[in-house]
């Protein structure tokens, strides 16, 4: 199994449009469209990687009702190997309603069976497998997951796989404790974007936060969206970029992007080279709504990731990297 993916898996119900902030007081608005579409960072992480070729098993918790079923077929018709999905009789699966105009979105989600996935459902013959394991929305999973990640991402590396972390966005506001420190600590890469990087180093300048989060231990490649991702490596740091897209909707774009960087190491590119793909596959994604539905094909990332731009920067000079937005 090249990539094991931990995490969230729920639909996501997709609304789109120029104007898609609700009224209350019983208001009716007319949006573009609705749908309902692969949800969850872990899931679309799962699908943009089986897109570009690698084999790649999910291990998450989902209800037994409809949109979970609806989650597990969808995943099936990509590839992604579903076996380890945990099906919570009695609890409904997670579902995020995703308000998106664009450029900009607002989520909201009701986390159903997804919280109720602990390290305990994780397979040690599937660690044992795997090449890479990945995990996302640590911050949606932390009461469950949390407690036993440390311990399950070291024996991933004991077995030989190298690890990844993308901890998403932090609703609680409180952004870790030791236990997340001690999951970044197993982690070989942390992927955040530039606002969470921020708020998980507590700093008030890239410059700091980079610092702050490379010196804990892992790789680093933090997304700053159309401007690329900055990666961290020893004593250098790279901003890597590709030609600008016009997006149809990003949601979905950092975790292609993760998708795209660990299917890059994988195949044994360098950190910069890695973070083209990267870049590649999540400017790609953007084409059309929803996380999934332009993921790129291996041959089409690579053809984009070939126009990157790559500037490299010592760590020794500080107020030349992006300023945050």
């Amino acid at each position: 199994m090249d990539l094991v993916v931990i995490g969230d898996c729920n639909p996501d119900v997709l609304v789109l449009g120029g104007d898609v902030t609700p009224a209350f007081g019983q208001e009716e608005k007319l949006v573009d469209t609705i749908g309902l579409v692969i949800g969850g960072s872990a899931a679309i992480t799962a699908v943009a990687a089986a897109r570009l070729g690698l084999s790649v098993a999910l291990v998450a918790a989902v209800g037994a009702d409809p949109a979970g079923t609806f989650m597990l077929d969808q995943l099936v018709r990509e590839g992604v190997d579903v076996s380890a999905v945990a099906v919570r009789a009695g609890t409904p699966t997670g579902m995020t309603v995703a308000l998106s105009r664009g450029g900009d979105r607002a989520i909201l989600t009701a986390l159903g069976a997804m919280n109720s996935l602990t390290a305990a459902d994780v397979p040690a013959g599937l660690l044992a497998a795997a090449r890479h394991v990945h995990v996302s929305s640590y911050f949606l999973l932390e009461d469950s997951l949390g407690p036993g990640l440390a311990g399950l991402l070291a024996a991933a590396r004991a077995g030989g796989a190298t690890t990844s972390l993308d901890t998403n966005w932090d609703p609680s506001g409180r952004w870790g404790d030791e236990r997340l420190s001690a999951a970044i600590a197993q982690a070989d890469l942390l992927l955040p974007n530039e606002a969470e990087a921020l708020r998980l180093a507590g700093a008030d300048t890239l410059d700091a936060a980079v610092a702050a989060l490379a010196a804990a231990g892992p790789r680093l490649a933090v997304k700053l969206g159309e401007r690329g991702l900055l990666c961290a490596d020893g004593d250098s740091w790279h901003q890597v970029s590709v030609p600008p897209v016009t997006p149809a909707d990003t949601t979905g774009a950092g975790d292609c992007c993760n998708a795209g960087l660990i299917a890059g190491l994988l195949q044994g590119l360098t950190l910069p080279a890695a973070a083209a793909l990267g870049c590649a596959a999540g400017a790609l994604s953007t084409g059309a709504p929803g996380g999934t539905a332009s993921a790129p094909d291996l041959p089409s990332a690579t053809r984009l990731s070939r126009q990157a731009k790559t500037t490299t920067l010592r760590m020794n000079e500080p107020g030349r990297l992006p300023t945050p937005r």
